[in-house]
C-alpha cells in the first residue's frame, strides 16, 4: 500500500452512489483523512464506504430541495483537520499521476494557496476532449488556513485568500454515464437555471428565442468548440446540450406565464 499523505483531507460528496463510491474511495486511499458527506443518500452508499474504509468520517444531511452543494461542501470542510483540503465528487477519480503530483506539491514550499485541477471528462463511458470539455478546470485543492468555505446555491464557488495555482494532471470525471441520468439531471437542475434567469427580469420568452438559444448552444459546442472531433459522442452531447437549453427556456416561459397570471388575478 502506498504511503498516505498525512497533510491532506479529502471531502467526498455523494448521494445515492452505491455503484460509484467503491472506486471513488479507492482512488482517494492515499489521503490520511477522508470525509464523506452523504447528501440525501438513501441507498447503501454509506454502508459500502464504511466497509472499505473503517476510519471514514461520515456526516449525513437531508435537504428538501436536494440542491445545495455549497452547504454539503462546507459540512465536510468543517470536519477536516489536516492543513490541506481536497474536494472530490463521487463520480470523480484521482489518477496515480495526480496523486504523485499532489504528494510532491504538499511536501515542497508553495507560493499558491489553492489550486485548480483539470478534469478529463467521460460522456457515456467515452473520453471527450473538445467542445469545452477539456481542460475543464475546477478549484479543488486548498490550504485550509486561508479557505473560508463555498458560496452559491447553483454553481458553488470557493472563498479563499492568496494565489491560485494550476495542477498538470487531471481528475477523471465520469459524468453523464447513461442517457437516463442525463435526462434526470436536466429535469432536476434546469428549474434552478430558469429561476436565476427569471430573477434578472429577462424579456418575455417568444418562439424565436428557443430557436436562437438552442442554435447558439449547438454552434458553440459542435462548431466553435469542435465537439464534432469527438465523433458520435460529440454530436450526442452537443444536441443534448441544445435540448437542455430548450428546457431551461421552456421553464422560464412557464415562470413568466405563471407570474403574469398571478399579477392579473391580484
Amino acid at each position: 500500500m502506498a504511503q498516505k499523505i498525512t497533510q491532506l483531507s479529502v471531502v467526498i460528496i455523494a448521494g445515492n452512489e452505491a455503484s460509484m463510491i467503491l472506486d471513488c474511495l479507492g482512488s482517494a486511499a492515499f489521503a490520511s483523512e477522508v470525509i464523506l458527506v452523504a447528501a440525501n443518500s438513501t441507498d447503501d452508499t454509506v454502508k459500502i464506504a464504511k466497509s472499505i474504509r473503517p476510519d471514514l468520517i461520515v456526516t449525513k444531511t437531508s435537504d428538501s430541495y436536494n440542491k445545495n452543494f455549497s452547504k454539503w461542501r462546507n459540512l465536510g470542510s468543517n470536519l477536516a483537520t489536516k492543513p490541506w483540503l481536497f474536494h472530490l465528487d463521487a463520480d470523480e477519480r484521482f489518477t496515480p499521476q495526480l496523486t504523485k503530483e499532489i504528494s510532491k506539491l504538499l511536501t515542497t514550499p508553495q507560493t499558491s494557496t489553492h489550486f485548480a485541477v483539470p478534469r478529463a471528462n467521460f460522456f457515456l463511458g467515452t473520453r471527450v476532449k473538445h467542445g469545452g470539455s477539456y481542460p475543464d478546470y475546477v478549484i479543488r485543492l486548498f490550504q485550509k488556513s486561508v479557505f473560508h468555505g463555498h458560496t452559491g446555491f447553483l454553481h458553488e464557488q470557493p472563498i479563499v485568500d492568496g494565489i491560485l495555482g494550476y495542477l498538470n494532471n487531471p481528475l477523471l470525471h465520469f459524468t453523464h454515464r447513461h442517457l437516463s441520468s442525463m435526462v434526470t439531471k436536466t429535469i432536476s437542475w434546469t428549474d434552478m437555471e430558469a429561476i436565476k434567469i427569471f430573477k434578472t427580469g429577462h424579456p418575455p420568452v417568444v418562439w424565436w428565442r428557443f430557436v436562437r438559444m438552442m442554435f447558439t448552444k449547438l454552434w458553440e459546442r459542435l462548431i466553435v468548440g469542435q465537439f464534432w472531433r469527438d465523433g458520435t459522442i460529440g454530436f450526442i452531447s452537443s444536441i443534448f446540450e441544445a435540448f437542455d437549453t430548450f428546457i431551461i427556456y421552456a421553464r422560464l416561459y412557464e415562470l413568466q406565464h405563471s407570474s403574469n397570471h398571478e399579477n392579473r388575478t391580484l
